[in-house]
């Protein structure tokens, strides 16, 4: 199944300031990258991967987020958050910047 274009669009108006995103297509989805490191990537269904620290998960606005599920195997740092609940850019910004910033702590690719 595709990745949802109509979210990438999204996402990548929110990131048109931010210096150093890449884009690339990853997972079945259109991953986000920072420095060569994955911070979002809109799947498909309109869900969204996030990378996060685990110890920062509890976010508010990470509320609604899941463990992500691949294969059966749950991906540490990593959450999946359902597309009503990246519904408005109200909701999505916060998410897509959590992700930006985790991205930006790790090394350079």
């Amino acid at each position: 199944m595709a990745y949802d274009e109509i979210l990438a669009g999204r996402i990548r108006a929110l990131l048109v300031d931010e210096p150093g995103i890449s884009e690339r297509r990853m997972f079945g989805g259109l991953a986000f990258l920072v420095a060569g490191n994955m911070a979002v990537c809109a799947a498909s269904r309109g869900a969204l991967m996030v990378r996060t620290d685990p110890a920062d998960a509890d976010a508010p606005y990470l509320a609604a987020a899941e463990p992500m599920v691949m294969q059966g195997r749950t991906l540490k740092g990593w959450l999946e958050v359902a597309a009503p609940d990246v519904a408005t850019d109200e909701a999505l910004a916060p998410i897509v910047a959590h992700g930006v910033r985790f991205a930006r702590t790790l090394p350079v690719k």
